[in-house]
């Protein structure tokens, strides 16, 4: 008689959504050794942005650019946002260690935006990739 291949609380395969969310999460926990306030930030991923006039802020674009992450800062007792759209990102890259490395730089940009940074200076090896 054979046991399970993992143990149940290990999943045998995680999807592309859970895979992205995980270089999400790996890159803001990256930054908040640095920037402790990220705590007070609110991380999402969104498949796509939304085309439409109704979308909120940092859920809609203007340019021929589909925009690859956007922000909505925090007013009225909600916490700031950074949502990173995953179909964009995968897109444009091939192979985790690529998607890794936009993800993050998408991450740093927002979490700069956010706090009226540079990116250079949210992460100081920010584009030497």
């Amino acid at each position: 008689m054979r046991g399970p291949v993992a143990p149940p609380q290990v999943p045998l395969a995680a999807s592309r959504g859970e895979l992205f969310a995980d270089l999400v999460q790996d890159s803001v926990e990256r930054l908040e050794r640095r920037w402790p306030q990220l705590a007070d930030i609110d991380f999402l991923v969104l498949d796509v942005p939304r085309l439409d006039a109704a979308a909120g802020p940092g859920e809609a674009w203007d340019d021929e650019a589909v925009p690859l992450g956007g922000t909505v800062p925090s007013r009225d007792g909600r916490r700031g946002r950074v949502v990173v759209y995953r179909r964009p990102v995968e897109i444009r890259t091939k192979g985790r260690d690529e998607r890794a490395a936009l993800v993050h730089e998408v991450v740093v940009e927002q979490v700069a935006e956010l706090l009226g940074l540079t990116p250079d200076t949210v992460d100081p090896r920010y584009g030497e990739d």
